[in-house]
């Protein structure tokens, strides 16, 4: 666990529900989705992969790090489409819960936390090499910490971060 970072921020690698399952309910967002590409995943094990998102979670800003309120982040392979969505749905990552911006004086009494699942393989699908893995973690793993925020998948597009 990253040490700027506030209890409460598990790093799991596969979550509680296994691989794939998107567990608590919530708003699904596009996660930073890409279209497939046509050359060979980027090899990387799952401890390299979980460190990459670890560094990238050290690079939130203390002060921000520290506003973060009961959020836990996941690793899991891929992500599998729920009923009723495009079954080639890709995601790199996922957001579910409640953004802060959205609780009310009511929501800390009893509320599972928030959930952020970084899926490991759509980005070594995408990524060429050891800096793209690690450039797109940190793309992700911001994208999915700025829907904490409350923040939107437009907002963050015209801020560079889709």
């Amino acid at each position: 666990m990253p040490a700027s970072l506030p209890p409460g921020l598990p790093i799991v690698p596969h979550g509680p529900n296994g691989p794939g399952s998107p567990g608590s309910p919530g708003g699904p967002d596009d996660g930073g989705a890409r279209a497939g590409h046509d050359h060979t995943p980027f090899p990387m094990s799952e401890n390299e992969f979980e460190a990459a998102v670890n560094d990238a979670l050290d690079r939130i800003p203390p002060d921000l790090a520290k506003t973060m309120s009961n959020l836990a982040i996941f690793i899991e392979d891929d992500y599998t489409p729920q009923p009723g969505e495009d079954p080639d749905t890709v995601l790199l990552g996922l957001y579910e819960g409640v953004p802060l911006t959205e609780r009310d004086s009511w929501w800390d009494a009893g509320s599972l936390p928030d959930r952020i699942t970084i899926y490991r393989q759509p980005i070594l699908d995408i990524c060429e090499s050891r800096e793209d893995v690690i450039e797109e973690v940190t793309i992700t793993v911001i994208h999915e910490i700025a829907h904490h925020f409350g923040i939107s998948d437009d907002r963050l597009h015209e801020l560079g971060w889709g």
